[in-house]
């Protein structure tokens, strides 16, 4: 097999060269625009919630905020259409008015009324808090013209935590906050009243406090995206370092207590093994904010029935597949305990509490949860028991998480820790104390001004009969800026690391890799937007510095005003194999494979009513070939009906024979209001012969409880059997709020 040492210099003086080009800017601050700030109005009297902005005299006294610029498609430009803005205060409530004037308003687009939709394709307005001005977390909040409600968890500016479902790294969809928005359309555009209780965020008490705040407004005619503080090109709304200031808040955090009952019954018909009975299930989450910033989290017979399905997968290689999270318990707060390499190295992955490795459920006791801040420092502590499955051989088991770390006010840096350890129950009384897995860290991240980072972790596990080379670590050195995105990284993780609670994409390895990417606006060009070309490189190695993989990645992005994207690239693979393995019953031989691919990806439009993407490759595979492709077709009717109807082809032709992979699938989504919907995902897996469906109704109430119908349909081999197992569930769950006294 290949050695390290001719790519390594290589690489290493590349790296070297450009990040050393990307640092020296570092000094350079002069594009660096000073954010806007305003101060915190208090209000007596409250909005009357009902859309109407200009009529309430609450409201007229305000000094709107006006001043929006684009940041697509005229970059620095003066939104097209005039916005005003106004956010106020009482002793309990957060009020955000916005009136969207708009010359054309029969052209609003509005695609989808289901809670959390994607609101990048709508007419549309977000607006992020930074309650703490720590310039990492938030909360995000937005709307379109009928109301829909938009909510969100933000970690690490919206990067780094690739475990969190639906999501791009560090945006927590499944944050589902109690607050109310009321909307209005007319002649004029449309307007929209926002009331967040104090008690759904979380920030420090005190006089002449700060938070950092920017607001979004997306008009879909346009593909137009502008901002009131202004981002450089490639930044979301999620990079707080660069938001605007709302000064002198003088608020006091108040009590919060919520408590949230459940009740199910299933309907269970098993006809592999000719079972069929009843389930009947109780349970309870509690909520109580123990000081302004701190919030305990408890759970009894947790259940998670109403949550969507995985989508199927097969594996087609020799690593891991990664199933994301979805479980909202789980899911909130989970950027607090994120530390690792996001999808390759997880030190913590919640799916390992109360699922097994095949997706089953293992039945979770109860647990508590901590997470919140003092200070500028981030609490969180988790604790959860699982209960047994004799049939899988699956124990009783203790989860205990334990993180912390300190944010550095201002400078976008932090240093943190982290320790977990999974015990059998039956160590806890005294025996069988061979039975655990612990894992500890610390991690940190140096920010070099507003454009330049530096991140890294170190990690040790402790099982039973490994004691050596059980380590992980991982550095990486980024700069970020007007359109520029490069970084160099390396990351190693020793034969022993063994993170039971964890995700490993692979074992046992070695990776440097790098990334330069620019993002280019030429002008005058019509329709034509952006191109964006880049070169990534990433190499995996083993400790006696064989060469296991290597992945050169060639791409340009074609984008155009309307949102049509064309993505052209060309992939040089190397794969070491050192021992036979099977794909699918095909047999791999040992050996070293040197491969060429092209990559094409497509998107089209999404602000229209039918939409398609491919994501296509073409090349060499592991000795023969490989064509793989996955198309999406979308369809939505007004706002009411959206559909997805995907196919995911895979044909390998190997040297031992020939795979032909199949995944098909149909989502459909039904709104009667954004809060009462209709959902149902059909899948098709060949290689397993298996179809699946899961259909859901929901009846909302606040944060995300209310009514929920599931059926899931499981047929495998005999189509003629019809149905193999079939599992009906009805669930009920509330929100006691105990201390809102309307």
């Amino acid at each position: 097999m290949k050695k390290s040492n001719n790519f390594s210099l290589r690489a290493k003086l590349l790296v070297y060269f450009f990040l050393s080009f990307a640092f020296e800017s570092l000094s350079q601050n002069k594009d660096i625009i000073t954010p806007p700030s305003f101060e915190a109005s208090y209000l007596e009297t409250p909005p009357i919630l009902d859309g109407n902005i200009l009529s309430d005299p609450s409201w007229v006294k305000i000094k709107p905020i006006t001043n929006l610029k684009q940041a697509r498609p005229f970059y620095g430009s003066p939104a097209s259409e005039k916005t005003e803005i106004r956010i106020a205060f009482t002793n309990k409530t957060l009020y955000v008015g916005v009136i969207c004037f708009d010359k054309e308003s029969e052209k609003i687009v509005v695609s989808d009324s289901r809670r959390d939709s994607n609101l990048n394709d709508d007419d549309s307005f977000l607006f992020i808090l930074d309650t703490y001005n720590d310039q990492q977390n938030g909360f995000l909040f937005g709307t379109n013209s009928i109301g829909v409600e938009y909510d969100a968890q933000i970690d690490n500016e919206g990067e780094g935590n690739m475990q969190q479902g639906g999501v791009v790294g560090g945006t927590n969809l499944n944050w589902d906050a109690s607050w109310d928005v009321k909307t209005e359309t007319g002649d004029y555009g449309w307007s929209a009243e926002f009331a967040i209780p104090l008690r759904t965020l979380r920030f420090g008490n005190g006089k002449d406090k700060t938070w950092g705040v920017n607001f979004q407004r997306n008009i879909s005619k346009n593909s137009e995206v502008a901002y009131w503080a202004q981002l450089p090109i490639a930044f979301e709304i999620k990079r707080l370092s660069l938001a605007g200031k709302m000064k002198k808040i003088n608020l006091k955090n108040p009590k919060n207590l919520k408590i949230f009952p459940y009740g199910l019954t299933q309907n269970i018909n098993d006809k592999s093994n000719d079972s069929k009975y009843n389930n009947q299930e109780y349970g309870l989450d509690i909520k109580y904010s123990l000081t302004p910033g701190l919030t305990l989290d408890m759970t009894y017979n947790t259940d998670f029935a109403q949550v969507e399905v995985d989508e199927q997968q097969v594996n087609l290689d020799r690593f891991n597949l990664f199933f994301p999270e979805k479980r909202a318990f789980f899911l909130e707060n989970a950027g607090q305990f994120s530390v690792g390499s996001p999808g390759e190295v997880d030190l913590f992955f919640s799916r390992r509490i109360g699922l097994s490795d095949d997706g089953s459920v293992v039945p979770i006791i109860g647990g508590s949860r901590i997470s919140g801040k003092i200070g500028q420092t981030n609490i969180g502590l988790l604790n959860m028991y699982t209960d047994e499955v004799q049939s899988e051989g699956i124990g009783k088991n203790n989860f205990t998480v334990a993180r912390v770390n300190h944010d550095f006010a201002k400078s976008r840096s932090s240093i943190g820790g982290i320790y977990i350890n999974k015990s059998e129950q039956n160590l806890l009384q005294g025996a069988n104390g061979n039975s655990y897995n612990r894992v500890a860290a610390i991690d940190g991240k140096w920010g070099l001004g507003k454009k330049g980072q530096v991140t890294g972790f170190i990690s040790k596990s402790s099982s039973p009969n490994i004691n050596s080379d059980d380590h992980a670590l991982n550095f990486k050195a980024e700069y970020a800026w007007d359109g520029w995105r490069i970084f160099g990284a390396y990351t190693e993780v020793g034969e022993g690391f063994n993170p039971e609670v964890g995700f490993l994409l692979r074992d046992a390895f070695k990776k440097p890799e790098f990334l330069i990417f620019k993002q280019w606006r030429p002008k005058n060009t019509g329709n034509f937007l952006e191109v964006r070309p880049h070169i990534s490189g990433r190499r995996y190695f083993n400790f006696n510095n064989d060469l296991i993989s290597s992945f050169l990645h060639v791409d340009n992005h074609w984008v155009w005003k309307s949102g049509f994207e064309i993505h052209t690239g060309v992939n040089f693979t190397t794969e070491g194999v050192f021992n036979d393995f099977s794909i699918s019953g095909v047999t791999i031989p040992s050996g070293e494979y040197n491969h060429q691919e092209f990559q094409l990806i497509v998107y089209t439009n999404k602000n229209n009513q039918i939409y398609y993407s491919t994501r296509t490759f073409i090349g060499g595979y592991y000795g023969g070939n490989r064509f793989s492709s996955k198309n999406t077709i979308n369809l939505r009717v007004g706002d009411k009906f959206n559909s997805a109807l995907t196919i995911n082809y895979n044909k390998l032709n190997l040297q031992n024979g020939t795979i032909d992979a199949l995944i098909t699938g149909g989502k459909f989504t039904y709104s009667f209001t954004p809060r009462i919907f209709l959902q149902s995902l059909i899948q098709y897996n060949n290689i397993s012969n298996i179809t699946s469906v899961n259909t859901r109704f929901g009846w909302l109430k606040n944060a995300n409880t209310g009514l929920f119908v599931v059926l899931n349909l499981i047929e495998d081999e005999e189509f003629i059997d019809r149905t193999n197992n079939q599992v009906i569930t009805i669930k009920y769950n509330y929100q006691f709020d105990i201390f809102n006294k309307k």
